[in-house]
């Protein structure tokens, strides 16, 4: 597949604070700086600090930071008030749309709490956290009118591989994109949790809500808007939490219920997923994983009164 100029991978330093600061006058448009968050209390309130002082203080480029607690039982909620985040706890949003799990599901309803015509969503498990990180993902949303969607990119020190996009990015997502959905091959890194969307774009496509919903995401947009919407920006060197293969196992098998469900492929019992692997003594384990989703935002009659309300 072609790739257009727009698609071309930008890097950070293209996009500084002065220059994102007249754009954001010129277009008027408003940002919102969202952090999923669950027991990130060691690196979420220099995060939340980064962004208030920089970003909101300083260049008045962001107009809130505000973090999705999603079931903390540590200091998380805390560390966020204390550096200047709006903490909404995940369990107060949309109470009536029923229960839910899971990353994505804390993303969709950040929909609802967060203001912002743009979105930009950062993990909060990042240790080496700086400014570049959201100016990056919303500068091509302020300065590119046809760009809709951003999706960033990294390189990681660790596993001795530098360029690589994850043990889980090499070993299933991208042979699932190689075979199943080649309209996705020029994304770098596809499951990165860097990235960054307009509000109407966002709010049409539906949250897978666990951990695959980085790659329904990618899916959706570009069938529903085409790959043209897309943006690339590299974001430098990233330092987090390294997961350990207990855990990769769940998020993988999450990514292919999704990827099976996109392609059509035994999209029936999809909802009820099970991982079936041996525990240290040879006993037979079953773990669900969560691969439901939340539909399109724009469906929920809650949500369009509350933003009929804000533009009032």
């Amino acid at each position: 597949m072609a790739v257009t100029p727009l698609q071309v991978p930008r890097h950070h330093s293209n996009f500084s604070p002065e220059t994102l600061a007249e754009a954001r006058s010129r277009t008027g448009l408003s940002v919102s700086v969202c952090l999923p968050a669950r027991d990130e209390a060691a690196t979420v309130g220099q995060i939340v600090a980064t962004v208030r002082r920089c970003l909101m203080e300083r260049f008045e480029i962001v107009d809130e930071v505000v973090v999705i607690d999603d079931g903390s039982i540590d200091s998380t909620a805390e560390a966020a008030t204390w550096e200047g985040a709006r903490v909404v706890a995940e369990s107060s949003i949309l109470g009536d749309s029923g229960l839910g799990s899971g990353k994505g599901n804390a993303m969709w309803k950040s929909l609802h709490a967060c203001r912002g015509d743009l979105i930009c969503w950062v993990d909060a498990d990042i240790r080496n956290f700086e400014e570049h990180f959201v100016t990056g993902l919303i500068g091509p949303l302020l300065t590119v009118p046809e760009i809709g969607f951003v999706k960033g990119f990294y390189r990681r020190p660790i596993h001795g591989e530098p360029n690589g996009g994850g043990r889980v990015t090499e070993l299933v997502a991208r042979p699932l994109i190689s075979l199943l959905f080649p309209q996705l091959a020029h994304i770098v890194q596809p499951l990165s949790g860097e990235y960054a969307g307009r509000r109407e774009i966002l709010e049409s496509i539906p949250f897978v809500q666990g951990w695959g919903v980085e790659f329904g995401m990618l899916v959706d947009i570009i069938e529903k808007y085409g790959a043209k919407v897309i943006a690339q920006v590299d974001l430098g060197v990233r330092e987090h939490r390294n997961r350990p293969l207990d855990q990769l196992s769940l998020q993988a098998t999450a990514i292919i219920a999704t990827a099976l469900r996109r392609a059509g492929i035994n999209p029936t019992s999809i909802n009820e997923t099970e991982l079936t692997r041996f525990t240290e003594d040879y006993s037979m384990e079953r773990v669900a994983i969560e691969t439901s989703e939340r539909p399109p935002m724009e469906s929920i009659l809650a949500y369009l009164e509350q933003r009929r309300d804000l533009k009032a």
